[in-house]
């Protein structure tokens, strides 16, 4: 049998027919592949799909908007109501004062928007040493070269040639990272335009921060003029138990990019949460045009989707299930005796798997009891269902997950 014509991401290009899982349909926790099995989604399909599957009223909405205006760019002097109400409701919901949303169709996207406007707002205001960008270890900013260049996870980086430069990552983790930190900053402070950060490493093994660690990082960009990202793609609209991260940590950022929750995948759509360091600069000159966009940005089927995503987390009051979540799923993490360990906070939680079991070899496990959950590294297994997840897919995903360690280790 052929390969398939569709090259898949993040798979081998040499794998057979074979290697691949057709997902055909999905309601609420539940995807049902293309031979009638059901098996609950403990991923929300990649991170995003927080309100659940199947949802007749993001459906209608999109529907509905592609009958009235199919599409048409915002680029320059035009916009549409949906991009409109969308960025308000995002504005209104972030701890950023003052801010105005940028739109974009991923948190790749996303995330070199961000880079590109610390950078902008070091140009405009007469700094051009002003450019190195700060990631850490085990961070994920995505796939197109801004967030390629500036994250922590090597694997990704391999094969792609040269990065964009004047980035620095942090190797160190835990308290190490933040004595990195302000060492780096104390010899090159001048030099920051941004530290980009995930509140909670999601990709890289879902890893919390440690006390103290994000409140530090904006004690040291106040001090040295550099700005303060917040990688929201993940933690953004609801996975912690509030809009961001932000919120939870009692920390506010210069920037959030954010994109998956926001419209639990139901269009592609993303954004920055733009505040006011950045937006003072750019709205003092009324001569600045702000050379960046995409064919997509503002799209409005693709936002009409956002807005009604937004309401179903407000009107089911879904952040209300985080702390539910977390006690039966980190809970039970915590009482599995097969794991070596476990990490997480809010809807998202790894299992650290015990030394020499391999985690694809788990995932495929799982699956043949009934369970997605994703593979991380060389001992994680990571875990972030939709917030509609009911207390027995929670228990059938702790009971597949102990199962199929049993089952490898054997």
């Amino acid at each position: 049998m052929s390969r398939s014509p569709h090259l898949h991401s993040f798979a081998p290009p040499a794998a057979e027919p074979g290697y691949f899982l057709t997902i055909e349909r999905a309601e609420g926790s539940t995807v049902w592949d293309s031979e009638g099995r059901a098996y609950v989604d403990a991923m929300a399909s990649l991170w995003y799909c927080t309100v659940g599957h199947g949802r007749p009223e993001i459906i209608d909405a999109v529907a509905d908007q592609l009958r009235r205006l199919d599409a048409f760019h915002t680029l320059d002097i035009f916009t549409n109501p949906p991009a409109e109400e969308f960025a308000a409701l995002v504005s209104d919901r972030m701890p950023v004062p003052g801010n105005r949303v940028l739109l974009t169709s991923s948190g790749s996207e996303s995330v070199d928007s961000a880079l590109k406007l610390a950078r902008v707002r070091s140009s405009l205001r007469g700094e051009p040493e002003r450019q190195l960008v700060v990631g850490r270890r085990h961070a994920y900013h995505g796939v197109t070269y801004g967030g390629l260049s500036v994250q922590g996870l090597p694997a990704n980086q391999e094969h792609f040639g040269p990065l964009l430069d004047r980035t620095h990552r942090i190797e160190s983790e835990g308290a190490d990272d933040l004595a990195e930190v302000e060492a780096l900053f104390a010899s090159r402070g001048a030099e920051v335009a941004a530290v980009i950060t995930e509140p909670v490493q999601g990709a890289g093994g879902v890893r919390p921060p440690v006390p103290g660690y994000l409140e530090r990082l904006r004690e040291l960009c106040d001090e040295h003029g550099a700005l303060l990202i917040f990688d929201e793609v993940i933690t953004g609209f609801g996975r912690l138990g509030a809009w961001s991260a932000g919120e939870v940590f009692g920390v506010e950022p210069d920037l959030v990019t954010f994109a998956k929750g926001c419209s639990s995948g139901y269009q592609p759509l993303g954004g920055v949460v733009v505040g006011r360091a950045v937006l003072d600069v750019m709205e003092d000159d009324p001569s600045f045009v702000l050379r960046h966009g995409f064919t997509y940005s503002g799209h409005p089927a693709a936002c009409a989707a956002g807005i009604a995503n937004v309401e179903v987390l407000e009107r089911e009051a879904l952040f209300d299930e985080v702390p539910r979540i977390a006690r039966r799923l980190g809970g039970g993490l915590a009482d599995d005796g097969v794991l070596a360990g476990h990490r997480g906070m809010g809807g998202m939680w790894a299992a650290l798997l015990p030394e020499g079991v391999a985690p694809t070899a788990v995932r495929a496990e799982m699956l043949t009891r009934g369970v997605i959950a994703r593979p991380i590294g060389a001992d994680v297994i990571a875990f972030c269902p939709p917030l509609v997840i009911t207390d027995d897919e929670i228990d059938r995903c702790l009971a597949a997950l102990a199962d199929s360690v049993a089952a490898v280790s054997a």
